[in-house]
């Protein structure tokens, strides 16, 4: 907010000027931000608005009580009942400017709340009504909105997110003419609010016809919406068509946001959950790993849960391993499984049966007593795969059958 909240005053654009008025923008804003006790507020925020209509710099009054500062006869009160109301409707009090006068102004305040949803801080939102006469209100025609037309607190609204969000606004006619752009957006590309009043869009882009894809979808009629890098920050941007009475295209609104902050914030997060992801990975194979006990002979250890994804997980890396070590022989070592179900008991027969295809023999060790109940009950057929009690047993049959065939690696074995 007090990136616009200055005390400097700067000349208003003739075009910008004519644009608000048409926008039924008829009388002064002055927004005014605070903080502490709101019964009590102290200014925190100051606009251009609010040094216009009151003649005070921001430089004076920053720190300042707000009623001390601004009330006139009976503000204080009204002030206070403002902040009791906290309904964001507009209270008309005569409040005081620098030179000593008293105006009238129709204040709106939007409490802003902190994480437990207490109220911190506030957005006061005035709206000049006219000048002080005695004990009555002379109306300022100069300023005065038609009858009927009192800005509801949705325009007063607006006006504090165009100011203190980082977005751009801009409103085209059919030809794609800028007839309306503001935003605190603006800053971060270096362009001041209205500069860009009477440019083509499509003209500004006519040598990119993707950068200007979604302007022509909405000038033709139908919303669009993009992302794009502009000096170093991303935008999304949406593109909606206006119009007319008839239902006719008339032009086209664009709502462009500054998602550089969230869009940093999901490549981090993307890159966190590829880094939990190849945690995992290393994990899973530090938990399952292939170790050559010997020549020809490898031995796959399963320790705790074995379910379906880790079993085909470590058949993958147990079949490559097979054919590049060229082994002979691969231990299935389950004296770490504490329980084994159907489909657990069928991976490992097809584990077995894959070990087959490539020309070497799988032999499962260290099956417990109640894991051996478990595969009995459930109907589980291994009268096909060599079985025996534990690790060592497997290893040494695995050895002599290599010293029978004659098999380099092969030694007798007790």
């Amino acid at each position: 907010m007090k990136g616009l909240m200055v005390g400097d005053e700067k000349p208003v654009d003739a075009a910008e000027a004519e644009i608000r008025a048409s926008h039924e923008e008829a009388a002064p804003l002055a927004l005014i931000e605070a903080s502490g006790d709101l019964r009590d507020p102290v200014i925190a925020g100051w606009s251009e608005g609010a040094a216009h209509l009151f003649g005070y710099t921001a430089e004076e009054v920053l720190g300042r009580s707000l009623l001390g500062t601004l009330s006139g006869r009976g503000g204080q009160e009204a002030f206070r009942r403002l902040a009791e109301d906290g309904s964001g409707a507009p209270h008309r009090c005569e409040s005081a400017r620098k030179d000593g006068s008293e105006i009238v102004v129709a204040w709106a305040q939007h409490p802003l709340r902190d994480g437990s949803g207490r109220p911190a801080r506030a957005v006061y939102v005035g709206r000049y009504v006219g000048r002080c006469a005695g004990h009555h209100v002379e109306q300022d025609t100069s300023t005065r909105a038609p009858a009927g037309a009192e800005p509801g607190v949705a325009q007063q609204l607006l006006r504090a997110i165009l100011d203190h969000l980082p977005i751009v606004v801009c409103k085209y006619d059919r030809e794609g003419v800028i007839t309306f752009q503001d935003g605190k957006g603006t800053e971060a590309i270096g362009v001041k609010p209205g500069q860009l009043l009477g440019a083509n869009i499509l003209e500004l882009y006519s040598s990119d016809m993707e950068a200007s894809w979604g302007m022509r979808r909405a000038l033709a009629g139908e919303a669009a919406r993009d992302v794009t890098d502009v000096q170093g920050a991303s935008w999304e941007t949406w593109y909606l068509p206006v119009r007319d009475a008839r239902g006719e295209p008339d032009g086209a609104i664009s709502i462009t946001l500054n998602a550089s902050e969230a869009r940093q914030k999901e490549i981090e997060l993307r890159a966190k959950l590829q880094l939990i992801e190849k945690q995992q990975k290393v994990i899973r194979d530090l938990s399952a790993p292939i170790i050559e006990v010997w020549d020809k002979v490898l031995t796959l250890p399963l320790v705790g849960v074995v379910d379906s994804l880790r079993l085909s997980e470590m058949m993958d890396n147990l079949l490559s391993a097979i054919v590049s070590k060229d082994a002979r022989y691969a231990i299935l070592d389950l004296t770490g499984v504490d329980a084994v179900d159907t489909e657990t008991a069928r991976h490992l027969l097809e584990m077995v049966a894959a070990i087959r295809l490539l020309g070497a023999e799988g032999i499962i060790t260290g099956i417990r007593s109640n894991v051996a109940q478990t595969m009995i009950a459930l109907g589980v057929d291994l009268s096909g795969v060599t079985t025996v009690g534990n690790l060592r047993a497997g290893l040494r049959l695995c050895m002599r059958r290599m010293a029978a065939a004659g098999e380099a690696g092969g030694a007798p074995v007790k």
